[in-house]
């Protein structure tokens, strides 16, 4: 029998839309996985294999081809395991194959059958999972919030393989964990305003402009003269981000690894690049 489901690849800033096909037949025992595959994905036959054993399910002792289409696409890090899993249970007819159609699935597992959470890309993979038009994407709780930073997306969290197949069902989702609180009235670093400037008249002058007008600038010179220290300060005369401005930087730094489930503010908007002559 041959089952699909949806899942999501990172290519550099790229969110690549990965379809996983699971076909068993008859045969001698065997799991291959074609589709260009990295070390990663290709070990995850293993943990696939122990994920779904440990989580009290069959693992078909048949000749078992997975293809991660389309098949010109890299295919990176272990986030394509739960996909892998499901696909494979709704082939062997464990789990029902329908509602793979509408979820993307996206997260490591572990051998006990624990959804492991991928620390790069979730917000990426997010707004992927509503531009294919998926309904659901079913992750890690540790990382649900970030994926319910974007409005119209339903998000579930599944501790566990168990958990998936529950959700896939028609079941509910584990419960989030609590949202960081805020720590009180603690203050923290301000951030660099140019009224911190001294001097640098002319660099001030066109740092103003670029601003005004949205042009790119480049900062040259030799090391000390305050390249960096301007690019810094440039923000604090930049307007707020929008929230699809906010959602696109976020979106980087969510691929960057360097996320903590919050839209970034003006603080995170890109600045000039300075570089050294020569």
């Amino acid at each position: 029998m041959l089952a699909r489901a949806h899942t999501f690849t990172i290519e550099e800033l790229q969110t690549r839309h990965v379809t996983v096909e699971v076909d068993i037949r008859p045969g001698l025992p065997g799991f291959t996985i074609v589709g260009l595959a990295d070390a990663a994905v290709r070990e995850a036959r293993e943990r696939v294999k122990a994920a779904i054993i440990n989580s009290g399910y069959q693992f078909p002792a048949h000749r078992i081809t997975a293809n991660l289409a389309p098949g010109d696409v890299p295919k990176i890090g272990p986030g394509l395991d739960l996909a892998l899993a499901c696909a494979l249970l709704a082939a062997s007819r464990q789990l029902p194959a329908e509602p793979l159609q509408s979820h993307a699935l996206f997260g490591e597992l572990a051998l006990d059958g624990g959804v492991r959470a991928c620390q790069q890309g979730t917000l990426a993979v997010a707004q992927a999972t509503l531009e294919a038009d998926l309904r659901t994407l079913v992750l890690a709780p540790e990382r649900a919030r970030e994926a319910l930073l974007l409005d119209g997306l339903e998000v579930a969290g599944v501790e566990s393989l168990s958990s998936a197949v529950r959700v896939l069902s028609g079941g509910p989702p584990d419960a989030l964990p609590e949202p960081a609180r805020d720590s009180g009235n603690v203050q923290g670093p301000a951030e660099p305003d140019l009224s911190d400037v001294r001097g640098q008249h002319h660099a001030v002058k066109s740092l103003i402009v670029a601003a005004a007008g949205a042009h790119n600038s480049l900062l040259t010179g030799p090391p000390g003269t305050g390249k960096t220290m301007l690019a810094q300060r440039l923000p604090s005369i930049l307007p707020p981000l929008s929230r699809a401005e906010a959602i696109e930087v976020t979106r980087i730094h969510s691929i960057a690894g360097g996320l903590d489930s919050e839209l970034v503010s003006r603080s995170g908007r890109p600045t000039t690049r300075s570089r050294r002559p020569g």
